[in-house]
């Protein structure tokens, strides 16, 4: 099975200036955020998100971090994008402060999935330009169109 980011990703889903003063503020707000598309109570997201994070960061470099986690009663992969309002140190690899999140929650059974899901994500924030034109993107839509884009989106 391809994972394309639209199958993942919604317009919806996309946020920009998200405020974020600490790692846990960061997590807490794209909790609820994440609360408020998929359903789920804001709690779970969040104790899966931390926990995932306390096994070590998902700081990825180039100011981006991919949290990710399972999640009880989820039933499909689902893919959230934050752009905050201000770089946070976020442990990152590379010790580099971070301004673009990249979540995604997976049902607890997602398997394979899971993990082509994250690779997808990080294939398409890695391509060249891609985080320069998200930082630059104007609208919700614009940020939207650089994650689903065809070029960023091969492989």
């Amino acid at each position: 099975m391809t994972i394309e980011m639209a199958d993942l990703l919604s317009e919806d889903a996309v946020f920009i200036s998200v405020d974020g003063h600490s790692k846990k503020h960061a997590l807490q707000e794209i909790s609820a955020q994440a609360a408020k598309v998929s359903g789920l109570q804001e709690r779970a997201i969040f104790e899966t998100l931390n926990k995932r994070e306390r096994l070590g960061s998902t700081g990825v470099g180039n100011g981006i971090a991919i949290p990710h986690g399972k999640v009880v009663n989820l039933k499909t992969l689902s893919a959230l994008f934050f752009r905050l309002a201000a770089p946070i140190d976020f442990d990152a690899l590379d010790g580099e402060p971070v301004d673009l999140v990249f979540v995604l929650l997976a049902p607890e059974d997602a398997g394979a999935d899971h993990l082509k899901a994250l690779a997808k994500i990080a294939r398409v924030l890695r391509a060249e330009g891609v985080a320069e034109d998200l930082r630059g993107a104007i609208t919700r839509g614009d940020v939207f169109s650089v994650l689903t884009r065809a070029p960023a989106n091969a492989g």
